[in-house]
């Protein structure tokens, strides 16, 4: 990645309080005009990484840097290059649509006429004209999203951090808040998300996986997916659809050959070794009433990624924990 293209980079980035350690040297770059997409469990670090990367918290350790400024030194410059948009939606209830986007425009220093400009481009390219004169809290969950992001791209940001913007809104909202995030990053903003959807982090241009505190992968979505410890040598992914998964889930994790097993929709999910008797798992199925099996090879998907990443973390923490 050239130097150009990159503006957010992190080098070892920590942060601890007292004793435990919420990020531990975590270093990544992420190029201009992208949507990078930051996944892991609740509690891995996510949010306080971004917390580091807006200047509210400093780092206890590492760097990091937005457009070439530095996060711990240079944080209110940094706060005209960002905008922020947090899973609460921060508005004013007891505010009109207007008069929320009038309040964030002056609170970001913007004058008066230039808050007046942005709030009617805004407007019209989030549609919610129909709602100028509503108050914040009568708007549904999308419309709020909308409008967070409206308040968070006043200032017209190089950077908007979104984290976990699409937690308890509806399938057409988050489809419409992506097609919004596209269209960003086709003007040149960087979007960094946090999310636990793996259809949306499909959709990024860069993912990267933070579990107990450590960055574990990073990469294009088809580049997580080819990593060797996805799909071991020796072994391949198959997927089985069959009436009764529950059932079926249950018989097939009882069979030679199966490293693992998951339900995916109204199929199941396989990790097996390569010499797995398919024969056998159809018998066995029809064994407790399951017929109509229809087996086929399949490439991982993202979730299989950070399944297998999180068991062999699991695995190295374990190890660790025994040996201390």
């Amino acid at each position: 990645m050239k130097t150009d293209d990159v503006i957010i980079e992190c080098e070892g980035l920590t942060r601890r309080f007292g004793k435990f350690v919420a990020v531990d040297q975590v270093s990544f770059r992420v190029r201009r005009a992208s949507v990078f997409g930051l996944l892991g469990p609740n509690g891995s670090g996510k949010s306080t990484i971004i917390r580091m990367l807006c200047g509210v918290l400093r780092p206890s350790a590492g760097t990091a840097r937005i457009a070439g400024y530095d996060v711990a030194r240079d944080a209110e410059h940094i706060q005209s290059l960002i905008g922020y948009m947090s899973q609460q939606f921060s508005l004013y209830d007891e505010l009109t649509v207007h008069e929320n986007l009038t309040f964030f425009g002056r609170l970001h220093g913007l004058g008066r006429a230039r808050v007046k400009e942005r709030r009617e481009e805004l407007i019209q390219q989030l549609e919610l004209e129909p709602y100028c004169h509503v108050l914040a809290k009568r708007l549904s969950g999308g419309w709020r999203q909308r409008l967070a992001m409206a308040c968070a791209l006043l200032h017209e940001p190089q950077v908007l951090f979104l984290d976990e913007p699409t937690a308890g809104i509806d399938p057409v909202a988050r489809r419409k808040l992506w097609d919004i995030l596209f269209e960003l990053a086709s003007h040149g903003m960087t979007l960094f998300v946090t999310t636990h959807y793996m259809d949306e982090a499909e959709r990024c241009s860069q993912v990267g996986y933070i579990y107990h505190s450590k960055l574990i992968a990073i990469g294009e979505p088809d580049y997580l997916k080819s990593l060797p410890g996805v799909t071991p040598s020796g072994t391949h992914r198959l997927d089985v659809t069959c009436d009764h998964v529950t059932l079926g889930l249950r018989v097939v994790r009882t069979l030679a050959g199966v490293v693992n097993a998951t339900i995916f929709g109204q199929s199941m999910h396989l990790l097996v070794c390569d010499d797995f008797d398919e024969a056998l798992l159809r018998r066995e199925l029809a064994q407790v009433g399951i017929a109509n099996v229809d087996i086929r090879p399949i490439s991982p998907s993202l979730e299989d990624v950070f399944v297998e990443l999180t068991r062999a973390r699991m695995h190295e923490l374990e190890k660790v924990q025994l040996c201390g």
